[in-house]
């Protein structure tokens, strides 16, 4: 009888291209992949550890698998699996395999194996890693889109963040293997594939001889012309006018980037350790806005850092509520553990934090409605997706990462059809297909 392996991942992009490539793995072995609700006989939990909520979430999901299937091969991997390894085993028990970051390449054998757990060896230091794991992908179940992972790791030490205790240093995919794997996506019919990493704008500082950013991503999109690319999150400083000029350039780069703020006020980010003040961020983005008018320009903000007074908040909240930013992902400070931040006086109630969350989701929630009525009687490309939403609608996005629903066939899906778009309806943007 064929093994039963179930999967959960929780977090970042980097996460679920590591997860898919597990289910990869799996590929021609005697076993069966099962939706981690259902009982299995091995569960792998790719886990979070960026905020408290997602450390508690991974715990969540840990319980869950023991509860479901008592008996079944617990198999814990990824940032609080790094980070807090004694956490899993105090809760779980001490028959479960923790197998850190470094060494998820080696997580299928592992599953695998009929040999006991040894903690030490599946462990290992993560700051010593002087290459990226191994994780090659064949596809991504159940979705249109595809990630694929540059870049591993962080060096910046940003006084919250516990990434680089997770993670690593930075290590980047060989650029034979980022071909390499492009061309499987390719095979495998992909559209459209988010560039990633933990911070990628490092790509290739590490190599030898050694690379750029620039280097790799003018290869990728004139080596693949009909797949749409984006890029995911990239630091204000390395916002270059090159790299502008290189998205604009290319028709398969869409026009959408996404830089974190973190705070808009000079003193907080000082603390942060984050190497910019407010008005180099304010001409990256009109830097941007110049180039491409019409891009979709995300914006990360973590709120309730310790010492954020009110004054420093409205200095973030003014910042933003002036940029031609078209979202913002709001996050609340959360303490963690082993970071700078964690030692730190005067940290912020719950309740001012909520508060302020609030605050700024609202003004998130203005910033795409306005965005999105800008386009509204304009046609733009967008990739086709799903049928499998509330609106019993297509839905896609288009290249400036307006999510949009309209009429179509089930046989449309995974094309690029231009669509008008038409209107704005509780929340949802509407269109309607272009006949070509």
């Amino acid at each position: 009888m064929k093994k039963k392996i179930a999967i959960t991942t929780l977090g970042c992009k980097v996460n679920q291209y590591e997860s898919a490539s597990f289910v990869s793995g799996f590929q021609g072995k005697e076993v069966e992949m099962v939706p981690f609700s259902h009982k299995a006989d091995v569960y792998i939990i790719n886990t979070c550890a960026v905020t408290a909520k997602a450390a508690a979430q991974s715990r969540q999901m840990i319980r869950r698998a023991l509860r479901t299937n008592p008996d079944a091969r617990l198999i814990v991997t990824g940032c609080y699996a790094q980070v807090a390894p004694l956490e899993i085993l105090d809760s779980s028990g001490f028959s479960t395999c923790i197998v850190g970051n470094g060494n998820k390449h080696r997580l299928v054998d592992i599953a695998l194996s009929k040999e006991h757990c040894d903690l030490e060896m599946h462990m290992g230091d993560i700051g010593e890693k002087k290459e990226i794991c191994p994780l090659p992908v064949r596809r991504f179940s159940g979705r249109t889109r595809a990630f694929l992972r540059l870049q591993d790791g962080c060096n910046n030490f940003c006084s919250y963040c516990i990434v680089p205790y997770a993670r690593g240093r930075s290590r980047s995919l060989p650029v034979d293997d980022v071909m390499e794997q492009l061309q499987v996506f390719a095979e495998e019919g992909y559209r459209e594939i988010v560039l990633t990493g933990i911070h990628v704008g490092m790509y290739g500082k590490d190599l030898s001889p050694q690379g750029s950013l620039l280097d790799i991503l003018t290869r990728i999109v004139e080596s693949a012309p009909t797949i749409r690319f984006r890029l995911s999150s990239l630091e204000p400083g390395e916002v270059s006018e090159e790299l502008l000029r290189l998205i604009s350039r290319y028709d398969n780069f869409m026009p959408h980037l996404h830089i974190p703020l973190q705070s808009g006020d000079p003193g907080i980010l000082q603390k942060m350790n984050r190497r910019y003040p407010p008005s180099h961020f304010v001409e990256t983005i009109a830097k941007i806005a110049d180039y491409m008018p019409d891009a979709a320009i995300g914006v990360d903000t973590l709120v309730g850092f310790p010492g954020e007074d009110e004054e420093a908040f409205e200095n973030t909240f003014r910042l933003l509520e002036d940029l031609p930013v078209s979202y913002l992902h709001v996050f609340p400070y959360s303490k963690r553990p082993g970071t700078v931040a964690a030692g730190m006086k005067n940290h912020i109630s719950g309740r001012i934090k909520d508060d302020r969350v609030a605050r700024l989701r609202t003004l998130d929630l203005e910033k795409r409605m306005f965005f999105y009525n800008r386009h509204i009687g304009e046609v733009r490309p967008v990739l086709a997706e799903t049928r499998k939403n509330s609106l019993k609608l297509m839905r896609g996005f288009t290249d400036n990462y307006i999510p949009v629903y309209f009429q179509a066939p089930d046989r449309m899906a995974n094309q690029v059809v231009d669509i008008r778009i038409k209107q704005i309806k509780k929340g949802n943007v509407l269109g309607e297909l272009v006949a070509p």
